[in-house]
């Protein structure tokens, strides 16, 4: 009988440390086994950002999606799951996740357990309740955590997409100094932008492709589609031999964990999202540069921080009550020495307030601020003797416009939308096997 081909889904998470290893590397090796299996890639792989406030979450949380289809799925799970074992570390606190789905069309529920996964925390309680409900084949290590990823995954729906080449090391050189061309990567950035981004910070002079732990990556060039990122990774210069590189498709740069709208009864501990409200109280700077602040929506205070390293401080500490302002990022839970607090993503003022203070008239002889003469008498030029009844406005400069305020390129997180992709979106990108996504050195 003639076999017939099946669509499999594959989503993993949580593989890596934080000390090592990494579940793009693990991909990477997957994806090569499935190169020599002679499977036909449907899209490639992902590359998918959770969200970035979970406090248990791997270095980028980030997980992994392959979509294939072949005529043998029994034996491809089988490999999978021992490469899981192998390129795992739980003994150092990885919890890994793999699922599978047989099926062309992804069902909505899965679609809508990723959304949630975007910006709410998921217990892995709710993960294996999925798993069990759905009757999915799965296998996990350690508490099954990483489960949530592969799950989410899978059911990963783009409405906007970046891509992301990420260049991997010899065994030899894991933990080495990573040797690459800083010259090299200004140049990159100057001939592919903005078809790449956040490659190279020119306010602190400092690359942003390269991590600095001792996994496996080399270097990842970000940007708008896969010829782009191709193409900025051969302009990058380094001493070492590659093992390979691969394309990922993502949601890197695309915001899409704070596309949630807080509401009051959802700033619960670990979420993201944006809240537009008034500033409520002057805002402090406390020890650090960092400035605190608080907006209030509906009648609710909202306690808000803005750390000094984001560059935002600063623009912050100029706020005053009664600006509307529309800020996004992550609820930090409270402790026994902090309140919940909201930490600020970004920071878009929508409307400034007129700053106003009462002071003495100014004669308009001598262009000199007149006295008071005493309580309810008026105030006196102490040279002409000119004479008014009462105090005058004054308006302040602001110093500050009304626009979108964004971290410095190096302190954006990988969901990070960068300015210049504000109000742009790639929805549609045929995948075209006959690129180079895929090499092996």
């Amino acid at each position: 009988m003639r076999k017939i081909s099946q669509i499999l889904h594959i989503g993993i998470d949580d593989t890596d440390s934080r000390k090592e290893m990494c579940t793009t590397f693990l991909a990477f090796k997957i994806v090569d086994y499935l190169k020599k299996e002679k499977v036909q890639f449907l899209d490639y792989p992902y590359l998918i950002r959770f969200n970035p406030n979970i406090p248990w979450k791997t270095r980028g949380n980030g997980a992994i999606a392959i979509k294939i289809k072949t005529f043998n799925p029994g034996k491809i799970k089988k490999q999978i799951i021992n490469f899981v074992k192998k390129y795992s570390r739980p003994q150092d606190g990885a919890n890994p996740g793999l699922v599978f789905y047989e099926a062309e069309k992804i069902p909505k529920h899965f679609k809508e357990f990723s959304e949630l996964a975007l910006w709410r925390l998921i217990r892995r309680k709710s993960a294996t309740e999925f798993v069990s409900k759905n009757h999915l084949e799965c296998f996990y290590m350690g508490n099954g955590q990483g489960l949530v990823g592969a799950i989410g995954t899978i059911g990963y729906t783009f409405d906007d997409h970046t891509f992301e080449l990420i260049s991997y090391r010899k065994k030899t050189q894991f933990g080495k100094k990573r040797e690459i061309s800083v010259q090299s990567v200004r140049n990159m950035q100057e001939k592919t932008f903005p078809e790449t981004f956040n490659s190279y910070d020119e306010e602190k002079g400092k690359i942003l492709i390269a991590p600095h732990g001792a996994d496996p990556v080399l270097y990842g060039i970000r940007g708008e589609n896969a010829n782009s990122v191709i193409y900025g990774a051969s302009l990058v210069k380094t001493k070492e031999k590659l093992d390979g590189y691969m394309v990922f498709k993502s949601n890197q740069g695309t915001g899409a964990h704070l596309k949630n709208k807080f509401m009051n009864s959802d700033l619960k501990p670990y979420t993201s999202g944006t809240i537009i409200g008034q500033i409520s109280k002057k805002p402090v700077v406390i020890r650090g540069a960092h400035t605190t602040f608080f907006i209030t929506k509906d009648g609710h205070k909202v306690r808000c921080a803005i750390y000094e390293p984001t560059g935002l401080s600063k623009i912050a500490s100029k706020l005053i009550v009664g600006d509307l302002v529309r800020v996004g990022g992550g609820i930090r839970k409270a402790s026994k020495n902090h309140q919940r607090i909201l930490n600020v993503e970004f920071l878009e003022i929508l409307r400034l307030e007129k700053n106003l203070k009462l002071v003495n008239p100014l004669c308009h002889k001598c262009h000199k601020r007149m006295k008071s003469k005493g309580r309810n008498q008026g105030f006196e030029c102490i040279r002409c003797g000119d004479k008014s009844s009462r105090k005058k406005i004054q308006y302040i400069p602001r110093n500050l416009e009304k626009r979108l305020y964004l971290p410095v390129l190096s302190a954006h997180r990988h969901l990070t939308r960068p300015m210049q992709r504000v109000g742009k979106k790639n929805k549609q990108t045929q995948f075209n096997d006959t690129l180079k996504w895929f090499q092996v050195f």
